[in-house]
């Protein structure tokens, strides 16, 4: 079931991770800085899974357009979600010690090197969107990073430390802190590839249900998940008493939800046919039912 979503992670991997490394290219950049670029590519290419990216592509494909015309902005969320993580591991917020294996940027360089890095990721990002020629693409990219989205979802989830949310308040912070992102790679998929409003409708209720089960289930590996896997150690929310899925439902609970929102994701591509689509849909299981 979830063998052709894998597979689109690995193609989307392989095809993202080139034009990436090409964006860098210190050519691309005369004059910068040796240790900034360098910082910049230890954190880009630590071995994600390249989840975003392959939405970017997957969503792409299923509106009809192909691979090539979604690598811009398949590159463009990568690097704001790679900047989102090295900011996020800063001593000021999560201080992390360890991501996807190794030493945190500001570990193995240092923090201020580290904000930098995160700084730049983020400005190129919308360097390299700008070769899609579609200002809808990046005023909805600004949007799902900004206020509205990604970091207003951070500044909310600091908040909750102190002022525990209920079950609503939680689901509001990770639709921005983490759904804004994966719903808007769906969408930016969808219009790289020229889709009918019917086809954006469906992939955004698609991207907005995963959103939810996607975090839910980061939720559940923070209790279950073995750190070896998952490059990070298992229960830093509980330990900084932060309000989950589990804290607040139990594992049972929050298993079950996230399964019900890996289905409201597949269910909202009913209309869609084709191998593009049915990659989505596996990589809607494929979010539930990974280990890391």
């Amino acid at each position: 079931m979830i063998a052709a979503g894998e597979a689109l992670l690995k193609r989307a991997s392989v095809l993202v991770d080139e034009a990436m490394r090409a964006r860098l290219d210190d050519r691309l950049w005369p004059g910068a800085p040796s240790r900034l670029m360098d910082a910049m590519r230890y954190s880009l290419f630590a071995g994600g899974k390249r989840f975003r990216p392959a939405l970017v592509i997957g969503g792409c494909e299923a509106a009809g357009g192909n691979a090539e015309a979604a690598l811009p902005a398949a590159c463009a969320v990568e690097m704001i979600h790679t900047y989102s993580l090295i900011h996020d591991d800063l001593p000021a917020m999560d201080n992390d010690d360890l991501r996807r294996g190794r030493s945190t940027l500001h570990r193995a360089f240092d923090e201020a090197t580290a904000i930098l890095a995160g700084d730049t990721l983020l400005t190129i990002a919308f360097d390299a969107l700008a070769d899609c020629g579609n200002l809808d693409m990046v005023r909805e990219l600004a949007r799902a990073a900004g206020p509205t989205g990604m970091a207003g979802g951070q500044v909310l989830d600091i908040e909750a430390e102190n002022s525990p949310p209920d079950l609503n308040g939680l689901i509001r912070l990770h639709r921005m802190k983490t759904g804004a992102l994966i719903r808007v790679s769906v969408r930016m998929g969808a219009l790289a590839g020229g889709a009918s409003p019917e086809t954006l409708t469906a992939l955004t209720r698609y991207g907005e249900a995963l959103g939810l089960a996607f975090q839910i289930t980061d939720d559940i590996l923070d209790v279950t998940g073995d750190p070896e896997k998952m490059g990070k150690a298992a229960g830093r929310d509980a330990a900084r008493q932060k309000t989950t899925y589990p804290s607040l439902l139990g594992l049972e609970e929050s298993r079950r939800r996230a399964e019900q929102s890996a289905r409201d994701a597949v269910d909202a591509l009913a209309g869609l046919n084709g191998d593009a689509a049915d990659a989505l849909r596996s990589l809607a299981w494929y979010v539930v039912r990974r280990d890391a």
